[in-house]
This record gives structure tokens, sequence and C-alpha cells, in this order.
């Protein structure tokens, strides 16, 4: 069986976000369970020149709707046994940034086409194209419409929902950009007032369902998480299935981490102390091994629960011990904030704006909390990578944070993190004030690291998931 993975993002060639892990990682692990996986990417002029020097063009093709033709390569390198596929066409795709272009929409409905019409130039013919989040929705929907006939017509779709806060928004005018005379023909996409999405339109037209968590799954069925979503999902409810993303533990190994003051080599909790001291120094904090250390790595957005952290800051300076470094960027009252708070205590608070992969890492191996008081969490690749890094979570109970962090039991030993459930700055301090009394009882502390940095994170669960839904889709054609 072969699998085309469409996506807007993937490592190694290209990342914004957690859709890149997810997008890079899963086929490697499908292939080492018997399916062929390849991927298909835009080519990005953003794409670093190390790997874009990897590809060789195999394909020039025209594709595009009648009026706004135009020509594209097909650009093929293989990395880690997975074939990687670029289309280059740089009217579209030739910019350094991936997204906020005022015609996003356009330039991936234009995508959406351009990977239909490069199928006959592919090593393999895929028998499941597994489209991922809103700028391949229109897929599903090309090959029930203008691509049915053969080669096309036994093709499967699989759609991933990755996060549903990302729509793919398109007007009238965005159709009539990429379509020209041809956008009457895709009207029934829009609304009454004109207005669509790229993530309906996958929702709708795909033979199958995936979200990245099944808490996530069952959430977004309803109003509160759903939204204008909500009645569609549950009607393809029985089409849809949570499958929790994996970790690539070769990238994040914390015993050959080579950016880490001290690798895991052996004792973790020694590691840690000396991981800490050494990224106290670094920032500027108050240096020693016996003061908490909490970290923050993420997107500076409302859905990470920033406002939760803004409403109890004060309470965490005045009330507690604990040290918080901060690692993202986002919105700029959620920057301020951090800074603020830098600023009143820079002996306890230290923030960086901006993304930076080495210090990330510093911050897992330091932290001995980490703090993910989501709103709203599909998935978490974070909280993965900071129990593997023998980081304690603290996170609200939501979507992939209460699919992946078991709450800590003192009667049994078991779980790995502490969790909270309404979506309250109280109950996130309460929760919180807990795992810090905790982190006093060494024993207990040590138990609960341990649980979490010798579970299996891997994608071998989720790629034989897949495998199912793919052999399904394979046995059972099109839905």
């Amino acid at each position: 069986m072969n699998v085309l993975f469409a996506a807007s993002e993937a490592v190694p060639i290209v990342k914004t976000g957690g859709l890149a892990d997810a997008a890079g990682a899963l086929p490697k692990s499908l292939v080492s369970v018997g399916v062929g996986a390849a991927v298909i990417l835009p080519a990005y002029g953003g794409i670093p020149g190390s790997i874009r020097s990897a590809f060789r063009c195999i394909a020039e093709f025209r594709t595009g709707f009648r009026a706004a033709r135009r020509t594209c390569l097909l650009l093929e390198a293989t990395f880690d046994d997975v074939r990687y596929y670029l289309i280059e066409e740089p009217g579209y795709f030739g910019g350094q940034q991936l997204y906020g272009y005022h015609d996003t929409a356009s330039r991936f409905i234009f995508f959406s086409m351009a990977v239909l019409d490069a199928l006959p130039y592919l090593q393999a013919r895929p028998d499941i194209i597994h489209c991922h989040d809103w700028q391949t929705g229109w897929i599903p929907y090309l090959l029930k419409s203008r691509f049915r006939e053969e080669p096309y017509g036994q093709i499967r779709t699989v759609f991933t929902i990755h996060s549903l806060l990302y729509e793919g928004n398109m007007q009238a005018a965005d159709l009539h950009e990429v379509a020209g005379e041809e956008a009457e023909e895709h009207s029934g996409l829009l609304d009454s007032s004109g207005s669509g999405s790229c993530l309906r339109t996958g929702i709708r037209f795909a033979d199958k369902l995936t979200t990245v968590s099944p808490s996530y799954a069952a959430e977004i069925r309803t109003p509160d998480y759903g939204g204008a979503y909500a009645g569609l999902l549950q009607e393809r409810a029985k089409d849809l299935t949570g499958i929790v993303n994996g970790l690539d533990q070769q990238l994040f190994n914390p015993r050959l981490d080579s950016m880490l003051a001290q690798p895991f080599t052996g004792d973790i909790p020694e590691a840690k102390r000396t991981n800490k001291t050494a990224l106290q120094r670094d920032l500027g904090l108050t240096a020693s091994e016996h003061v908490p250390l909490a970290g923050i790595v993420t997107r500076l957005v409302e859905p990470k629960g920033l406002d939760l952290l803004k409403e109890a800051m004060q309470h965490i300076l005045q009330e507690t011990d604990l040290q918080l470094v901060a690692l993202g960027t986002g919105e700029r009252r959620y920057e301020e904030m951090l800074l603020r708070a830098a600023g009143q205590r820079p002996d306890r608070v230290a923030v960086r704006i901006g993304f930076d992969d080495a210090l990330a890492r510093k911050i897992y191996a330091a932290s001995d909390l980490y703090l993910m008081p989501s709103r709203v969490e599909p998935c978490g690749i974070s909280q993965l990578i900071a129990m593997r890094y023998g980081a304690v979570p603290v996170v609200r109970e939501t979507g992939g944070l209460k699919d992946t962090v078991e709450a800590y039991e003192e009667y049994t030993g078991r779980g790995k993190g502490f969790r909270f459930q309404p979506y309250e700055a109280g109950a996130f301090l309460d929760t919180l004030h807990e795992a810090l009394a905790c982190y006093r009882q060494e024993s207990q502390w040590r138990q609960i690291i341990d649980n979490g940095a010798y579970a299996d994170y891997s994608w071998s669960s989720s790629a034989w998931q897949y495998r199912a839904i793919y052999n399904t889709l394979a046995g059972n054609g099109k839905g």
C-alpha cells in the first residue's frame, strides 16, 4: 500500500509548528510497519539551501483551472527512507513565508490541484492521499469532482484535523482569483453569504477523518469546541478517529542531546540539577539546584492558556519560590505580560521572545515543572518532550493533554503529571501548589519523573492505527 502525505509543511524540509513534526515523523514510522509513504509539499522560497540542494527536478507540468493554468516543476529527494516531493511555482510559493498572504486560501487551492496533476510523475501511484489541515482540504473535493475518472478514481483520502482554529477561510473572490470562469462550478462550497473554508471542504469530502487525540475528537463534536463545525463533525462521527501524535524519539533524546550542559547518561535528577544551574546562570536567575524551576515553550496566543498565567502570575511570585523561564512569540499583550514579570523579578523570571531550538531543549532539560494551562490543545508535543526530559507537566485536562498526561496518584505511585479541569486561574494555582508540595518529597518526585521519562512516546502505536484506517479504506472503497 502506498500513501502520499499532502501537507503545507513537514520536517526536515520546512517547519512553523507542530503540523510539520507530525507530517514528517509519521511517514517514517509507516515505512517501518510496511506502508509505502511519500510526502508532497510546496517548494517555498524559504526552504534552506542545504535542504533544497538535495532535490532534483523530475518533471515539468501544467496545472490549475482553465483560466489560470501555470507551469510547475516537480522536485524529488529522499530523507530517512521517505521520498519527498516539492511543487515549485514561484508566483505562489516563491516567498520566504508560508502563510499570511492576502490570497493564502487561493494559493493552497492551487496547491491541491497541483498535487493531483503531479500524480502521474510520482515513483508510485498512491492508494491513499493523507491530507493534513485546511491547506489540503480541496484534495478530497477535487478527487470526487474534477478528478473522479481513472486513473484517479480509486484513490481514497484521509483528512487529519490538527486544529479547528485554522480554517483557510475563502470568499467568492478567492474562488474567482484561482478558478476564473470555473468559479461558479464550485460555488456549492460557499454558504449563502458567499463564504466558506478549505477546512470545511476537507471535512465534507474526505473518505475518513482523523484528529490528533481521542479526547479532541470527542470535544470537537460539541459546540463549545467544534463551534460552527460541530454539527458536520457529529454527522461524520462514524468516520472520525482520534489518534494521539507520537514523538520522534531519535530527534528528542536527552541521552544524546548535544545541546545540554549534561546529557542524561546517568541519574536523571542529577543531570537535571546540572542543567538547571547552568540555565539559571545563563539567563541571570538566582542559581540554586533546590529552587523549583518551571518552563514554558509555546506560541504566546490565547488558546495556550496565557490568560490564566497572566491572572496567576502575581500569586506565583508572591506565594511561591518558583522560578519561571518562558520562550515563545505571539500576541504582543502576552509578550508584554511576561516581560513585565521578568522586569519585576529578574532573579526569578526569564523571558526570551522568539524561538530557539537549542534554548528550548535546555529549558526542557532544566525545568522541574512544565506549564501547559491550555484552553484548547488538540494534542500537544511539548508535554511529551518535557516528560522525556524529566520535566513534570502541570496541564489543563483537555484534548491531547488529557490523553497523554496521566494524573499522579500518591497511593499507587502511578501518573506522570498534575491536571486541573476548570479553565480558571484558581484551579491552575491550586494544582501548581499541589505539584510544588510534591516536589519537596524527593522519593515521590523521582517516581513521577521516572514514570514520564521512561514511557514510550514513539509513533509506533499511532502508525499501526493509521495503517488500520488505510486498510479499511483500501478494502471498502469510497464512502
